[in-house]
């Protein structure tokens, strides 16, 4: 893998913290004779830990942040409904981290067979644990955390209706929300600062570019599987070093962020029989570049009441292939890597978790651990723990300019 894709480096590799359903994030409340308001959320503090001194000129050694994500849900009596779901971050170290966003808000318009929503939302596709290729709809909120699961919200005008046949999503995006970065001063970023200002877009209309989407869905026996075609701008961008757009721009150089206009065709299915679940995520892509097929699958095997126990315990592998391989235009680290992971989950009353994971190439010597856990304190507390070791990181990775980055990060939330 070449460094001239420097900005693909690691913010989406390895576990999620809570596993992949191949299901669509939505809100459909049953229609009630009375109308109801609900307030909930979170506020959390959180420390990051590194190991080592940082590589580049102005990282902070270590940072501490604060977070807040509170919810407000009222319901109607005809069982429509709104949600605004608005989250904040002040960070110590990174500017760019300290940034706020609304989640959510939309008004939802539910019947029996069909719902209509319309404003900011959230929605998930996929199936495997590891890596999401065919999640599309939402931009990821990468300088909140660096395994890619956060996302930002996203405009949206949305259609769906389920039949005995199964289910069709209509979306409307009428605007585009660019990925975040790390800045200068914070960790876990390639040596180029990612320039967000600067960003190109292919579509003469940028931002407000009006993007499509439909899918079809269904369930059968123990069988859920989705098929999406998508049309608008990419989520994910292409990293351009400034000195390849302009050799005599002045400043340091940076990366700069591309756009394309793509089309895009995904398919996901998760398969559930006895204790064991397979996972399958394909893609076909069309976009600036050569087009290209990527595919991530595997199996996770459940067993429970662990030696008797209570706990369950499950182990998870799957494997990731994207046909561009290490192609230096590309931004792209999983192109032949093989995923071995392990869950423990105790079943008490304190809802504790454990998660680890590695990821390896298979073709590289290159390979990244992730131990991630998390338990509940009285009613309204959780402690989660995590800690990434980037173990194997080659002067050709995409990784090696975060090889000094190892770190523990531990968070203190309390839901409301």
């Amino acid at each position: 893998m070449s460094r001239l894709a420097l900005g693909a480096w690691i913010l989406a590799i390895l576990p999620a913290g809570t596993g992949a359903a191949a299901e669509k994030t939505q809100e459909t409340a049953p229609a009630s004779s009375q109308s109801r308001d609900e307030f909930s959320g979170w506020v959390a503090a959180e420390g990051r830990l590194f190991f080592h001194d940082p590589l580049f000129a102005g990282q902070r050694e270590q940072d501490a942040s604060v977070a807040a994500q509170p919810e407000y849900y009222h319901r109607w009596r005809d069982g429509s409904a709104i949600t605004f779901v608005p989250f904040g971050r002040l960070d110590s170290a990174d500017p760019e981290r300290t940034h706020w966003d609304i989640r959510e808000l939309n008004y939802l318009y539910p019947r029996d067979d069909w719902f209509f929503r319309v404003g900011v939302a959230r929605v998930f596709w996929g199936s495997t644990e590891f890596v999401h290729l065919v999640d599309i709809v939402n931009q990821t909120d990468w300088v909140e955390h660096i395994d890619g699961e956060d996302k930002l919200g996203q405009p949206m005008v949305e259609f769906s209706i389920t039949k005995g046949w199964g289910t069709l999503d209509f979306m409307i995006l009428p605007y585009f929300r660019e990925r975040t970065f790390p800045g200068q001063h914070g960790r876990l970023r390639p040596e180029l600062v990612i320039d967000t200002d600067d960003a190109i877009f292919r579509s003469s209309s940028k931002e407000r570019n009006i993007d499509l989407v439909a899918r079809y869905s269904r369930t059968i026996g123990g069988l859920d599987f989705g098929v999406y075609i998508f049309g608008g701008t990419g989520r994910e961008p292409l990293l351009v070093p400034s000195t390849f757009l302009d050799p005599n721009a002045p400043g340091a150089p940076k990366l700069i962020p591309f756009y394309e206009q793509i089309t895009q065709i995904g398919t996901d299915l998760q398969y559930a029989t006895g204790n064991w679940l397979w996972k399958l995520e394909a893609l076909y892509h069309k976009g600036y570049l050569d087009p290209y097929f990527a595919a991530t699958g595997g199996l996770e095997y459940t067993f429970v009441g662990f030696a008797g126990s209570r706990s369950d315990v499950g182990v998870l592998v799957e494997y990731a292939w994207d046909q561009r391989g290490d192609d230096p235009t590309t931004t792209s680290l999983f192109d032949n890597d093989i995923f071995l992971g392990m869950r423990l989950t105790p079943n008490d009353a304190a809802s504790t978790m454990l998660l680890a994971g590695i990821m390896q190439d298979l073709a590289e010597a290159e390979s990244v651990l992730r131990v991630e856990a998390s338990r509940r304190f009285g009613s309204h507390w959780r402690l989660s723990l995590e800690a990434w070791w980037f173990l194997a990181t080659p002067e050709d990775s995409l990784i090696y300019s975060v090889r000094d980055d190892d770190f523990v990060r531990m968070e203190m939330a309390y839901y409301f």
